[in-house]
């Protein structure tokens, strides 16, 4: 996890790299430029924050591998100990003793505060990765709620346009937009002005249907501009981003410059539509739009005409200054545009690969910076990676485990496997297990003895790596020992939850018709879930398997009259049929609620 953390920060580095780029430009170039360019500039922003791809060469990519080395370098170097006269510490005077003490307690006591904190720091480190994840998810989420939300209440105030003089106005409107496919128009007097929802089915909805017919071709013609852009779906690509990025504050101020930058290039696609000549009175239509405003304000997934006062002043000033862009100003921007193109792949990410595996090969220190285990002349690699594996293991260092046992001989990856799966350490067993080749020797070992033991967790976690020839041959292993749990893993590995079901089904129908068979002589018949005995429904019925009693068929039905039992030699047969006495129901429950009560 933290290993794709680190490929995020990258991104969310270069992308904020380009975001500081692009509202420095914008700065000197607003009003000169396109506006839609301006709005549709930030794509390359949002797919370099969303996507974690770059060219295997790039600025960041050697930042981070020169800063890791560095790090490295520092993080992993014996530290320098002062030079310690031996025969001075001897001969130190009796009456300088004490203060030593006192200073040699204090310096201990530093000490582990010191490794408290860092370790505090290393696990908040490990878990970043989770952390992140965790806050992007529940920020989605929160997303999402808010705008279905929104949705409901817009939805439950909608009042459908039936005016034929109307609709036909949002035809006409919808040819000149270039919108081919039917967009619904409703009514609803609690929004804040005209605005678009609906990913697949389009709606307009309107604070009422009382307008001028000049303003309701300016409104229409706005809405259908940003259905036709699919500026709902751009929004929520953005709002991805910035879950993704939450952390990141240049993120958050790309949304909201995103969001003026939607309506400001909108202004200026309709007024290319329409002409210069309806910039006024397109500036009128965006006013008494402002002035009708309902209730509900704004939401992040929906484009409305008019979102607050301070960007409609900006938008009117933007309006009356409209002007067709020369060809100079088109070739600026093309060029401007490769420019952010070539800037982000040139900027990068931290390469997938090197954020998988850790910087070298780290000595393992002890407490006071020291290094344990220092490289001998007679170490082998082996030997080093060995020691490496079992530091991590005992420290819990997952990431780091994995480097070490990754570097392991086939004998020595066995050896671990099996420690990690007698010490139950589930986490460390599937990670170890996602290093190794689908059917190697190591998961063929391991699945052996897990099979024996019966354990179906650690046993699941093999079949994701096992080839389906491997898998077909385990499930008719299963199927020949009757073990049901296994063949309901190894069916689900193959895709096959439904043969499963009619495998157990065929079993329960061959398991009732033998009971049927077996307590049919000794006056017991079954219907169903029903027992019955000399005709009588039978409340509880008991049969104990002999001789270590490990398996028995208990049932129950409250409308039952008679207790039985079945009677059993050393031999497993049955010899005949016993009524229940009062004391050995008691006895009976009794053991079911300690059993009960002990799990």
């Amino acid at each position: 996890m933290n290993a794709v953390f680190k490929i995020f920060l990258s991104m969310s580095f270069s992308g904020g790299l380009l975001i500081v780029s692009l509202l420095l430009g914008k700065r000197f170039l607003k009003n000169k430029i396109s506006r839609q360019w301006q709005y549709y500039i930030w794509i390359a922003v949002v797919l370099r924050l969303l996507l974690p791809f770059g060219p295997e060469v790039s600025l960041l990519g050697k930042t981070y591998q020169a800063v890791g080395q560095a790090v490295t370098q520092t993080a992993f170097s014996p530290r320098q100990q002062p030079s310690v006269n031996t025969l001075e510490g001897v001969l130190a005077p009796a009456a300088g003793l004490e203060p030593d003490i006192k200073t040699a307690n204090s310096t201990a006591e530093d000490g582990e505060a010191v490794r408290l904190f860092r370790d505090i720091g290393a696990l908040l480190i490990n878990h970043a990765g989770f952390i992140w994840l965790a806050a992007a998810l529940g920020l989605l989420i929160r997303k999402i709620t808010i705008y279905q939300g929104f949705i409901r209440y817009i939805t439950a105030g909608l009042t459908p346009v039936s005016d034929t003089e109307i609709l036909d106005r949002l035809s006409i409107a919808a040819e000149q937009a270039g919108v081919k496919k039917p967009v619904e128009l409703c009514v609803n007097p609690l929004i804040a002005s005209p605005l678009l929802i609906g990913f697949f089915r389009p709606c307009i909805i309107l604070p009422n249907a009382d307008i001028p017919e000049k303003n309701f071709q300016y409104i229409v013609l706005h809405e259908m501009t940003h259905y036709k852009r699919r500026d709902v779906f751009y929004k929520w690509l953005v709002q991805t981003a910035v879950c993704l990025h939450w952390f990141n504050p240049l993120v958050h101020l790309m949304s909201r410059e995103i969001t003026k930058d939607c309506e400001f290039s909108c202004d200026e696609a309709v007024l290319m539509k329409t002409g210069y000549g309806g910039a006024q009175d397109y500036g009128k239509t965006l006013l008494d739009a402002m002035v009708a405003a309902g209730q509900y304000r704004e939401n992040p997934g929906a484009v409305t005409l008019s979102e607050n006062k301070q960007l409609l002043k900006e938008r009117l000033g933007a309006i009356m200054n409209f002007k067709q862009k020369t060809a100079a100003v088109k070739f600026l921007t093309g060029a401007l545009t490769l420019c952010m193109v070539f800037g982000a792949a040139f900027i990068g990410v931290y390469p997938a690969a090197a954020a998988g595996q850790t910087a070298g090969s780290p000595p393992v220190l002890d407490q006071s910076g020291k290094d344990t285990h220092p490289v001998q002349e007679t170490d082998t690699d082996s030997d080093r990676y060995s020691f490496m594996a079992e530091r991590y293991y005992k420290a819990g260092s997952l990431p780091l485990f994995q480097t070490a046992f990754l570097k392991l001989d086939e004998e020595e990856q066995c050896e671990w496997l099996d420690r990690i799966y007698t010490d139950r350490q589930l986490l460390f067993f599937g990670a170890a297990v996602t290093l190794l080749d689908d059917d190697c020797a190591q998961i063929q070992h391991l699945a052996e003895t897990i099979y024996a033991d019966g354990d179906i967790v650690y046993f699941s976690n093999l079949t994701a790596h096992m080839s389906e020839d491997t898998l077909e041959a385990w499930l008719d292993r299963a199927l020949e020992d009757d073990k049901w749990t296994f063949q309901s893993v190894l069916f689900n590995a193959l895709d096959r939850g439904d043969d499963f079901d009619e495998q157990k089904e065929k079993e329960e129908k061959e398991w009732e018709e033998a009971q049927a068979a077996e307590y049919g002589p000794v006056g017991v018949t079954i219907d169903g879930k029903n027992y019955y005995y000399k005709g009588q429904l039978v409340n509880i019925f008991l049969d104990i398997r002999q001789p270590n009693q490990s398996f028995y068929t208990l049932n129950m039905n409250p409308k039952g009259t008679v207790n039985i039992k079945i009677v059993r030699n050393k031999n497993n047969e049955i010899t005949g049929v016993a009524y229940m006495t009062e004391a050995e129901v008691t006895e009976l429950f009794g053991d079911c609620e300690d059993d009960l009560s002990a799990q």
